[in-house]
């Protein structure tokens, strides 16, 4: 049997156990908890979501607080539901055995924390999920091992902390890459202010410096109202070679370009068709980037649009690999290899094709190919 096939096995896992209990031995529990003295009580005044998990992961006992959250309508449709599947997880559902038993899991804080607390230990993690509807959440999560009627239970406590981690990550990204610019137009003109019979020499480097401020600004912008679901979407006539090559001028003279060069697949179709032409352009100059920053000086990026049946695809290579501790979690917000707060990338061209653009993004990397991302949009005509 394949891998494909044993994912359809409810006691398939590539990473936490899969096998849990019935639904009857859980509301026993259930009912055993309720009776315990105060602790409803306890639970239901705390401000964030609290629930009780047994051995194998699953609710047994859940606040008022996460119920009125996650719009549920009584306790009775959370018992024996795992973290993952109640919060809506893009992972819940790939395996039978749901919640926990992806390889993608191994890298979820509450899984992780759960699991230590399970063996006895308190654990405190950051656990960032995309739901099935890309939306994008970062929690705190605490586990408290709990023993009871000699079985071994995990209090489990999530708090919503996605608003500081946005504003956080914006703002980190926003300053760092307009002080960068900035820097660069300072240097300029204190050149031209001290040879200001060179100003003509210049004149170019300017326009260009100022047209990447004005781009970051509008980048910032963009994603803003892609987060708050406030951003408008046109229907642009967009020629596919004309979109390629005004990307690879754009990038071809930026910072992360020196010594590396981009090529135009000369097999790329060269078609027209319709969708939103400044999150398009976002997006593949966002890949672009990526990917020359991925690579070692004297290297290639590659770029090409391809037709798939009533799809069009864009997509962008280079020779590196990705690690596979980065490839599972390469769309989430907050994570990135950059560094503290820039975390954003992937994440972005995610949110803008799936949830705008109504398309898809997704990749391969490994040894012999290297790394290559595609941009899967509706092949529309008008």
């Amino acid at each position: 049997m394949n891998k494909e096939n044993y994912k359809y096995d409810i006691h398939y896992t590539e990473f936490a156990p899969a096998e849990r209990d019935d639904l009857q031995i859980i509301q026993d529990k259930y009912y055993q908890l309720m009776n315990l003295p105060q602790i409803k009580k306890i639970a239901d005044s705390l401000p964030d979501i609290l629930m009780i998990l047994n051995n194998k992961r699953q609710v047994v006992f859940a606040n008022e607080r996460l119920i009125e959250l996650l719009k549920f309508d009584s306790i009775e449709n959370v018992l024996g539901l795992r973290p993952g599947e109640l919060l809506n997880c893009q992972h819940s559902n790939k395996n039978k055995g749901g919640c926990g038993t992806t390889i993608f899991c191994s890298k979820c804080g509450a899984v992780n924390a759960i699991q230590q607390s399970l063996k006895g230990q308190v654990s405190v993690e950051e656990c960032r999920i995309i739901d099935h509807e890309n939306n994008a959440f970062d929690f705190k999560v605490w586990a408290t091992p709990y023993e009871y009627d000699g079985s071994q239970y995990s209090i489990f406590a999530i708090k919503d902390i996605s608003a500081e981690k946005r504003r956080n990550i914006l703002e980190r990204i926003f300053f760092h890459d307009i002080t960068n610019t900035a820097g660069g137009l300072m240097g300029i003109t204190q050149i031209i202010k001290e040879n200001p019979e060179d100003i003509s020499e210049f004149k170019d480097i300017l326009h260009d410096i100022a047209t990447t401020l004005m781009d970051e600004i509008n980048a910032q912008k963009i994603l803003l109202a892609a987060e708050n679901g406030t951003l408008e979407i046109s229907g642009d006539p967009i020629n596919t070679i004309d979109l390629l090559n005004s990307v690879k001028n754009i990038y071809q003279n930026h910072i992360v370009a020196q010594k590396r060069t981009i090529i135009i697949d000369e097999n790329s179709k060269n078609t027209v068709f319709f969708t939103d032409h400044t999150l398009l352009k976002r997006i593949i100059g966002n890949l672009t980037k990526n990917a020359l920053e991925a690579i070692e000086e004297g290297f290639d990026v590659t770029m090409g649009v391809n037709l798939n049946r009533n799809n069009i695809v864009f997509w962008v290579h280079n020779p590196s690999v990705i690690p596979l501790e980065v490839q599972l979690q390469l769309f989430q917000r907050s994570f990135s290899t950059k560094g503290l707060g820039r975390g954003i990338g992937t994440y972005s061209v995610k949110l803008l094709t799936e949830k705008y653009l109504g398309g898809k993004v997704y990749f391969k990397s490994n040894e012999d190919e290297g790394t290559t991302f595609y941009v899967e949009l509706p092949f529309k005509t008008n």
